[in-house]
């Protein structure tokens, strides 16, 4: 596996690389963490530091760039919202992307997951986790301040508009949105191209970035779209900007 320069994932963030298997190519990201791997993807030593393997099947966000989505991804320094972080594996690589001086907010609400979301926490020390609902964004402005970018992979029939309030609330003014649709979980009755329309105008006052980016064979039913907060159509309530205390919270 070697890194194969100028494939154009590498170009938009430096912690993004291209690594080359056979005939294909993948992306991968620096780690922030030290190895083991964080679910078994192959950890590769390069110029002194670890390159992880970001598997399209394991991630929506990997499998939209083998896609062929040439959107934004997190860059360093930023701080970034994650809904629907699971166990953390897609949420690692952002928190990698981000670098030690960036951060990530990664919400989730069952249990189960948390819980070895929490134990990845310890190994990366910018992932922040919070056990929470997203359809309540307002549970959570104590817990995080506003953000370069948010991530949602929600699968609830409101998911756009999931996305959209918690942008509204905590997205700075030319953020980005990086939202996966997965349309058996909106509506089964419409077609691909009337739930994609749908979800575009829901995203509203966002503006579309891209069109949506369909994620098969690697996810089935899975779109993925950018979209960037312009300008707030009215005021909106701020969240607090405090350094959070604490690895992780309970949203109350």
């Amino acid at each position: 596996m070697t890194s194969e320069p100028g494939a154009g994932w590498d170009r938009r963030s430096p912690r993004l690389h291209v690594l080359r298997e056979g005939d294909r190519t993948v992306p991968a990201t620096e780690a922030l963490g030290t190895p083991p791997a964080v679910y078994g993807e192959r950890v590769v030593a390069r110029d002194g530091g670890w390159w992880r393997r970001w598997d399209p099947y394991r991630s929506k966000l990997a499998a939209a760039l083998v896609r062929g989505y040439r959107g934004p991804v997190p860059r360093p320094s930023e701080r970034w919202l994650y809904l629907g972080a699971a166990t953390g594996t897609t949420a690692s690589h952002l928190a990698d992307l981000v670098g030690p001086e960036g951060s990530v907010y990664a919400v989730e609400f069952s249990l189960r997951p948390f819980v070895r979301l929490l134990r990845l926490a310890e190994r990366y020390p910018n992932l922040f986790p919070l056990l929470a609902d997203a359809r309540r964004p307002e549970s959570y402005a104590g817990l995080v301040p506003q953000v370069d970018g948010v991530y949602a992979d929600v699968a609830q029939p409101d998911q756009a508009g999931i996305a959209r309030d918690n942008a509204a609330l905590f997205l700075e003014t030319g953020g980005t949105l990086l939202l996966v649709l997965k349309l058996s979980s909106i509506r089964r009755d419409l077609s691909p191209a009337e739930l994609e329309s749908r979800a575009m105008d829901e995203l509203r006052p966002l503006r579309p970035l891209s069109t949506p980016v369909a994620l098969e064979p690697f996810h089935r039913q899975h779109r993925f779209l950018a979209a960037r907060l312009t300008a707030p159509e009215e005021p909106r309530p701020s969240a607090p900007t405090r350094r959070w205390r604490g690895r992780a919270a309970r949203a109350r």
